[in-house]
């Protein structure tokens, strides 16, 4: 019931401009280390700031690059109104092309 009424009251501030919601990435890990949550965030948090919800995970560390994302979670934001920054929908599209290359 409350994340319905959360999804709801969401949806309608994105609807009436309130404020943008963005698909971007969150920094973790330590020095040097670097690796990234796909987080849902209010576009005025700072980068490693709060959140809304969590929708993958992202380490460039590796070889290949790891890449796990919750694509209906994803899709349905980006229906709500969601935008992704640019470094998000590269990485999208080469999950997308990743999982393809599996399916084949």
């Amino acid at each position: 019931m409350a994340n319905t009424r959360l999804n709801y009251s969401l949806q309608t501030q994105i609807c009436i401009g309130e404020f943008v919601l963005k698909i971007r990435l969150k920094r973790v890990g330590g020095k040097n280390k670097p690796s990234y949550r796909i987080v849902l965030a209010d576009s005025r948090e700072a980068r490693d700031g709060s959140f809304i919800e969590q929708l993958g995970l992202y380490d460039p560390k590796t070889d290949p690059p790891t890449i796990v994302i919750d694509t209906e979670k994803t899709q349905e934001w980006i229906a709500k109104g969601a935008q992704t920054t640019d470094s998000v929908s590269r990485i999208i599209k080469t999950h997308e092309n990743q999982s393809n290359q599996k399916d084949a």
